[in-house]
């Protein structure tokens, strides 16, 4: 049985969201990605409290694509160290699981 995760993943603007989106999805690492508008990030960087406004993304795919799709994204994304998260899918509309499924290598 075929399974399925989210990557959830954050950049520092929508440029970069949809242009990380679209190789991945040209590429057949994902089959699709919802990114969200501005949310602001709290977090601590080199000793200090920082706070700035990053969009988010979720990237649907294949479990066994995952980390393909995460050595893609850290070979082309602008931060040092991204936020890169992979949460599986353990359930949900079989359909569109299948859609996701058949939009991948």
């Amino acid at each position: 049985m075929t399974e399925y995760c989210t990557l959830y993943v954050t950049v520092p603007d929508k440029a970069e969201a949809v242009s990380l989106s679209r190789t991945l999805i040209a590429e057949k690492l994902i089959a699709c990605a919802n990114i969200s508008d501005a949310m602001l990030s709290i977090y601590e960087w080199d000793g200090k409290t920082c706070e700035d406004y990053e969009r988010a993304i979720f990237m649907k795919t294949r479990k066994d694509l995952a980390e393909s799709a995460i050595s893609r994204i850290k070979e082309i994304h602008s931060y040092e160290t991204p936020c890169i998260v992979q949460w599986d899918i353990t359930g949900g509309n079989a359909d569109y699981l299948q859609w996701v499924g058949q939009r991948v290598v």
